[in-house]
């Protein structure tokens, strides 16, 4: 064998070596024991909570759980939650228990009062039909894109988030997750216009979302009448001019899942920039679960957001399908999940409420939901374990 002939298989050899130890570490997380657990977390919530029409949603201050109606915009993450233990499972009993707690959800495709449709209807019905091809879920989740798409305004380029003061027509970065129903409709065979809205509402956000370094406003807020831009700030952040963790992975998922629907790859280039951003942050922090804020001057004695870890590793991994680079991607999602899956944030059967994760913030500037669990943090983490799962082999590509 030559010189050359040498090095190129010593090369080789080594790039076996790198891929079979990378894959060793992808495969690490414990996705049968959770599920294991989670189905009797789940099996203790029926027992106790068997109401379909109430949705776990969080802990309230003296430790009991919160539940909410369908008006809510957590409502359809517990549905969500049990579409994915079909999926993991493969189980008909999940699938019947999904259908029972998404069916309840119906009256809300009809509901103008709300940006959250796509958290509420697609997750609940959307990943029903998914699943079924059930073809009442698909005609749910039309006519709720059809309600979103009312909230569009074509002078700001964007649908409506909050109609409460002090905004005047705000568009918060979670906005982003919603656009996902809307594409799925267009696909679905519904009114193209509603693609459009879509599209349009993700290149107006783009304009103005990101910061030189590439952290996120929370919220940016316009001049309905003329569609000019009033203010980048904040609600749920600790300061105008600081990144909202959970926000900063709403945009990693968000713009993946526009470039999935798209292929344009300006969105593709947002997500990596966003999830560069998220990586430079947590790979500060032993354990790679953010902090609420990234700019928090408290920390490190400030809550955690294991909701911000699950939302971003689920994307990270999304992520890791397009990017050209795909182990930083990955090899980030699997180390928030590997933390997600220890005793310091994977409840105890029995405990937390029934809910999966501890420890994630809802919005610690109104002082809501802090170091509790949150329903969809877990919709998020079965959602990473799921990809996880499926997605493996597509980081050695």
């Amino acid at each position: 064998m030559g010189v050359l002939h040498k090095a190129l298989f010593s090369l080789f050899a080594l790039i076996l070596v790198s891929q079979a130890g990378f894959a060793q570490k992808a495969t690490a997380i414990p996705v049968e024991q959770v599920l294991a657990l989670a189905e009797k977390q789940y099996t203790g919530y029926f027992s106790q909570y068997p109401d379909s029409t109430k949705y776990p949603r969080s802990s309230k201050e003296d430790g009991t759980i919160l539940l909410t109606s369908s008006r809510n915009w957590t409502s359809g993450f517990f549905a969500g939650n049990l579409w994915y233990m079909a999926r993991l499972t493969n189980k008909e009993s999940w699938r019947r228990r999904a259908a029972a707690w998404t069916e309840t959800l119906e009256a809300e495709k009809n509901t103008t009062s709300t940006h959250d449709l796509g958290f509420i209807i697609n997750n609940s019905f959307g990943q029903g039909y998914a699943l079924t091809q059930n073809p009442k879920y698909k005609e749910v989740v039309l006519q709720a894109s059809a309600t979103l798409g009312r909230r569009f305004n074509p002078t700001v380029g964007a649908i409506r988030s909050w109609d409460f003061a002090p905004f005047t027509y705000p568009v918060i970065v979670d906005n982003l997750m919603n656009l996902e129903m809307l594409l799925s409709a267009a696909k679905l065979g519904g009114d193209t216009t509603l693609a459009r809205i879509a599209k349009t509402h993700a290149n107006t956000d783009l304009k103005y979302r990101f910061r030189k370094d590439h952290s996120t406003f929370h919220v940016l807020d316009f001049d309905p009448a003329t569609g000019k831009l009033r203010k980048q700030m904040t609600h749920q952040g600790i300061a105008d001019n600081s990144c909202w963790a959970r926000g900063q992975a709403w945009a990693i998922y968000g713009y993946t899942m526009l470039y999935r629907f798209t292929g344009n790859k300006q969105y593709l280039t947002a997500a990596q920039n966003a999830a560069d951003y998220f990586i430079k942050q947590t790979n500060r922090i032993p354990d790679h679960i953010p902090y609420w804020d990234f700019n928090d001057p408290a920390i490190p004695n400030s809550p955690r957001d294991a909701s911000a870890a699950a939302v971003a590793a689920s994307g990270l991994l999304e992520l890791s399908k397009y990017a050209k680079s795909p182990k930083k991607y990955y090899g980030s999602a699997t180390a928030m999940l590997s933390s997600l899956c220890t005793p310091q944030y994977l409840a105890a059967a029995g405990t937390n409420n029934f809910f999966l994760l501890k420890h994630s913030t809802g919005n610690k500037p109104s002082k809501s939901e802090i170091d509790v669990p949150l329903v969809y943090a877990d919709y998020y983490f079965l959602e990473a374990l799921w990809r996880h799962k499926n997605y493996t082999t597509l980081a050695l590509q």
